[in-house]
């Protein structure tokens, strides 16, 4: 069976660490060789990672449309689909005929919703509620203020959500932050895309039944549906090629490990091509929170200022700690500022897919293609709770005024956002970083007073007491 795979190393190896570390390179060398020998020669990528993503960052002030073309022609030169005859480049995947699955559709019963209602704790918030919370979040630097914009316009453009215009396609269709549910409950059409496996696709068949939408998934039923996107893309290309109306590409994928990566490669080449044959498609991408990212000059400022704020129990713990604990987040006055938020439990591979998609969605909105991205808030979904200290660092991380999400109330945030970013595509800005802040709901990261990696220690412990936590739930 066909592929997607890591080209081999010289002792016949597939290696992740050396994709990533070449990839890495390869990007900053078109802005910053020096930056991109440092990469090259890092030993310990497993660790050392962290501070060659953050210099792709600090590499794209100035612009970011080096690095993300570089950066993306790296992974397209090495990612190769692994045939039963030898390897072949990526951009061949699609050069053998394949057939389009069959389909099965689920179509809900529900009446649409018709405005816009997002979960909060016991509550739905809508109307004036809703503003109040927005109001809320800004005031406590969850969520950045063009971000309550995005949504309040959403919520006073209530047509905005009939999506039977549009054809958006959830590649991760299980996905807890994916926009399936809420656009189905809109009333929209859903083509769905995730692994070949019955528990997932009948919860996803269970969503669309009670909802207003209608679900298309590959395969009869749900006992039989799914494609894995790593050995299925010249299928699912044939089906979408089919599809009429104008799609919506929506990556919303996920795997463990060093199959990330190649996943997100893999969606990469399926989005160039549909893009290629069908140029009005659009793109969507979430941005995970726990990244580098570049904010301005203001979002520095807040978190001086809560810094200069902190209390005598932080001072001591900083002095006894020689520093390492609770360092502050930006240096004074920077404009802009990097905000590391970086875990390196999660390891390189998830960085490196996390900033495939980023890339993409800066090449392609430079390129006239329309792209809907924004990061989205910490959430507990299912695949931050099954790693014990990633869930404790998520427990505790109120102490330090960041706000963790449910997946309910993340899923109709973002696809709010979606929404607003189809009916109101935007042109590329002059530099890019300044795109990936638009509408940014990183539920507190950016504004925290320290540097997050010098706090999640001492969230974890605090989580670690928490009883969801000690219970594994």
């Amino acid at each position: 069976m066909d592929e997607v795979a890591f080209p081999r190393t010289p002792d016949g190896r597939r290696s992740s660490t050396s994709f990533g570390r070449a990839v890495v390179a390869a990007a900053l060398e078109a802005v910053d060789p020096g930056a991109a020998e440092r990469a090259g020669r890092e030993q310990n990528w497993r660790s050392g990672y962290l501070r060659h993503f953050r210099a792709l960052v600090e590499a794209d002030l100035t612009d970011g449309y080096a690095t993300a073309g570089a950066g993306l022609a790296a992974v397209h030169e090495r990612v190769v689909v692994a045939r039963g005859d030898g390897d072949v480049p990526l951009s061949e995947v699609f050069a053998v005929p394949a057939r389009p699955p069959a389909t099965f559709t689920v179509a809900g019963t529900e009446k649409a919703e018709r405005e816009l209602l997002i979960p909060y704790g016991k509550e739905v918030l809508r109307g004036d509620a809703l503003h109040r919370q927005l109001d809320a979040w800004i005031a406590r630097g969850v969520i950045e203020a063009s971000c309550a914009e995005l949504v309040r316009e959403v919520a006073a453009h209530p047509e905005w959500l009939d999506l039977s215009d549009q054809r958006l396609v959830v590649l991760g269709a299980g996905a807890e932050l994916g926009p399936l549910p809420a656009v189905l409950a809109w009333g929209g059409t859903v083509l769905g895309v995730d692994l070949p496996r019955p528990e997932l696709w009948e919860r996803v068949a269970d969503t669309a039944r009670r909802s207003a939408g209608t679900l298309i998934a590959p395969g009869t039923s749900p006992v039989d549906a799914g494609i894995d996107l790593l050995s299925g893309l010249p299928e699912v290309a044939a089906w979408l090629r089919e599809v009429p109306g104008r799609l919506v590409l929506g990556n919303y994928v996920y795997a463990p490990g060093a199959a990330y990566p190649l996943l997100s490669a893999g969606v990469d080449a399926l989005g160039v091509r549909l893009v290629e044959e069908r140029p009005e498609t659009a793109l969507a991408f979430l941005a995970t929170p726990t990244d580098t990212f570049a904010v301005p000059g203001a979002v520095v400022g807040e978190a001086a200022s809560r810094y200069r704020a902190r209390s005598a129990r932080v001072k001591v713990a900083q002095a006894v700690s020689g520093g390492r604990l609770l360092a502050p987040h930006y240096p004074e006055g920077a404009d802009p500022g990097i905000a590391d938020s970086l875990v390196p439990q999660q390891g390189p591979n998830y960085a490196l897919a996390k900033r495939i998609q980023r890339w993409r969605a800066t090449a392609a909105r430079r390129a006239g293609t329309d792209v809907a991205f924004a990061v989205a808030p910490p959430t507990r979904t299912r695949s931050v709770t099954r790693n014990r200290l990633l869930a404790a660092a998520y427990a505790g991380a109120h102490l330090f005024g960041v706000e963790v999400f449910e997946p309910a109330t993340s899923n109709r945030l973002m696809a709010a956002l979606l929404v607003h970013q189809l009916r109101n595509p935007r042109p590329a800005a002059a530099r890019a970083w300044t795109d990936e802040t638009v509408g940014a709901a990183h539920g507190g990261l950016w504004r925290v007073p320290y540097s997050p990696r010098t706090a999640l220690g001492l969230a974890a412990a605090r989580g670690l007491l928490e009883p969801s936590v000690i219970r594994g739930s």
